[in-house]
């Protein structure tokens, strides 16, 4: 999995960076081929706001999280594109459910 970081009018510290990192890799889990995350990291005031966008193949997801300061976005967004992935993992095993009935018997 390749992760990048960036800022929007912001200096992206290597703790931030290391944050980003330690957060995201257990999103590795889902998906066994590599896929890329684009991180981007600003401040709306009064909130922080982080975005993702995460390319898989044949797929784009993207999702937002603002909280008072950026750490708890960050975990935030973790969060949400951890229920996307699920989502989508779910979507691709389903799709293939059901094709190995016999004929009669799928109606």
């Amino acid at each position: 999995m390749q992760i990048e970081t960036h800022g929007h009018q912001i200096e992206v510290t290597p703790a931030l960076r290391d944050y980003v990192d330690t957060r995201f890799t257990r999103l590795g889990r889902h998906f066994e081929h590599p896929c890329q995350i684009r991180v981007q990291l600003g401040i709306e005031k009064p909130d922080h706001k982080a975005e993702a966008t995460v390319n898989l193949p044949g797929r784009t997801l993207h999702a937002d999280a603002s909280a008072v300061d950026m750490y708890a976005a960050i975990d935030l967004l973790a969060d949400k594109l951890d229920r996307l992935l699920m989502k989508q993992k779910e979507k691709m095993v389903d799709h293939h459910r059901g094709e190995g009935l016999p004929r009669d018997l799928a109606g």
